[in-house]
């Protein structure tokens, strides 16, 4: 069955809210768990599929991981050379995240291996991963195209390497290290722009030196990882959606709790106090290596703004919230230097651009981002109508908080992707104030 929801005018956007815990902490607690000496306790999991299936994936190699189903995890870590042969291929779903970390460690086995996933994360490149862990020594078979499935050979040990991203990612740099922790000498990575660095936060938790040199990070291979306890922040980006519906929702005042503020993630934050949105800081804290805090957002006007080139790579994942609140805002806002998000769950420019105008805002498509046209203070932002999401969660969720401002009722259809990223949606939805249901039909 499909799943498509509905929201009514009449968004309140009042409370508190604690959105799940954080997609990319959690795929990283679950690895390094994994590779640990001793038992690792992790609270604040997302139960969501992408993380799951990473969770899947250690457990086909042999490591115990045991869920209560409510966010917290007990991981038998299997050590740093401890994992099994897998019998059949790992099924990494929809999760890019978890493929690529996971591929990092895939490539330093002495055993042969095949990542998979589903329809759309096999369309998605992985020739930005494959290339320098081949330098490595990897030994990596594609499908055409350079996409999954990724077929590993045994390997009988790594070299470390010095590498410079074309592109800062997170992603590349994060399978790079992890990779390193299996070879000979050391393996450096360096970032043209500053992106999240959740993987050598958690690497220096569990007692592994990572070091960082400017724009280089580097590590030793042949150490080892010792248990920790992790606890998971809530995550920055399912948050988002509610920061943007929050600031662009007349009468609005919403708390935020728990949220995990990382200098790498917040970009999302910067980018609408720089549109002139109301948000504040309380209780901040340091939660298992990662800054937290409650954040308090009020409705305001928005206004549109040329978007800094130095914030895209740190909000990439937030964008289409962003454009939202682009659409929402007086004047006009343009992103430029987000070519990445044609190669996501979706192409984002495209499906957001395609979402936004059926809903009747003014937007421009260009080839590394979208140039929007707001409306002006007091007029209606967005009409009624019908979109899609294109399978994609974060484009479902965007459009979603659009029927926040609507005059009349949005409907986002195939919203089924929603779970891998945050379970509970729609319940979060209509705890802050929005008038949400779902249903099902069997026409996709």
């Amino acid at each position: 069955m499909t799943i498509h929801y509905r929201v009514s005018p009449g968004a309140r956007l009042q409370g508190e809210l604690r959105v799940p815990g954080d997609k990319s902490i959690s795929h990283r607690a679950v690895l390094l768990g994994a590779l640990a000496d001793g038992t690792t306790h992790v609270s604040g999991f997302l139960e969501g599929e992408d993380t799951r299936a990473t969770a899947a994936a250690m457990r086909q190699m042999g490591v115990t991981i045991e869920a209560d189903g409510q966010g917290a995890l007990r991981i038998v870590g299997a050590g740093i050379d401890g994992l099994k042969a897998p019998e059949a291929s790992l099924d990494m779903g929809n999760s890019g995240t978890g493929m690529r970390l996971l591929a990092g460690v895939l490539a330093g086995q002495t055993f042969r291996s095949r990542l998979t996933g589903d329809e759309s994360l096999s369309s998605r490149p992985m020739g930005r991963i494959a290339t320098p862990l081949s330098t490595m020594g990897g030994q990596i078979a594609m499908a055409s195209g350079d996409t999954p499935p990724l077929e590993f050979s045994a390997n009988p040990g790594l070299r470390g390497l010095r590498y410079e991203m074309p592109v800062a990612s997170a992603q590349v740099k994060s399978c790079l290290l992890l990779a390193g922790l299996y070879a000979r000498g050391e393996t450096s990575v360096y970032e043209p722009a500053p992106c999240r660095d959740h993987t050598e936060r958690m690497l220096n938790g569990f007692g592994y030196d990572v070091r960082r040199d400017g724009d280089w990070t580097r590590l030793t291979g042949g150490s080892r990882l010792r248990a920790q306890d992790v606890e998971v922040p809530a995550d920055i980006s399912s948050a988002a959606f509610f920061l943007v519906a929050a600031s662009i929702t007349p009468g609005a005042d919403l708390l935020l709790e728990h949220l995990g503020i990382n200098a790498t993630r917040d970009g999302v934050i910067h980018i609408l106090r720089a549109m002139g949105a109301d948000i504040e800081f309380s209780n901040e804290r340091n939660v298992s290596g990662e800054p937290v805090a409650d954040v308090r957002v009020r409705g305001t006007q928005l206004r549109g703004i040329d978007v800094p080139q130095h914030l895209v790579a740190n909000a990439i994942d937030e964008f289409p919230a962003l454009f939202v609140a682009a659409a929402a805002a007086a004047g006009t806002t343009v992103v430029s230097g987000a070519a990445e998000l044609r190669v996501k769950e979706s192409d984002r420019i495209a499906a957001m651009a395609v979402g936004l105008t059926t809903l009747g805002a003014s937007v421009e498509e260009t080839a590394d981002g979208m140039v929007i046209t707001g409306r002006p203070a007091g007029a209606r932002v967005f009409g009624g109508g019908e979109v899609d999401s294109f399978g994609d969660h974060r484009i479902a969720m965007a459009l979603t908080m659009a029927g926040a401002v609507s005059g009349g009722a949005v409907v986002v259809r195939n919203c089924n992707n929603v779970n891998t990223s945050f379970p509970g949606f729609v319940q979060a939805a209509a705890t802050a104030g929005l008038s949400i249901s779902a249903y099902e039909d069997d026409q996709s």
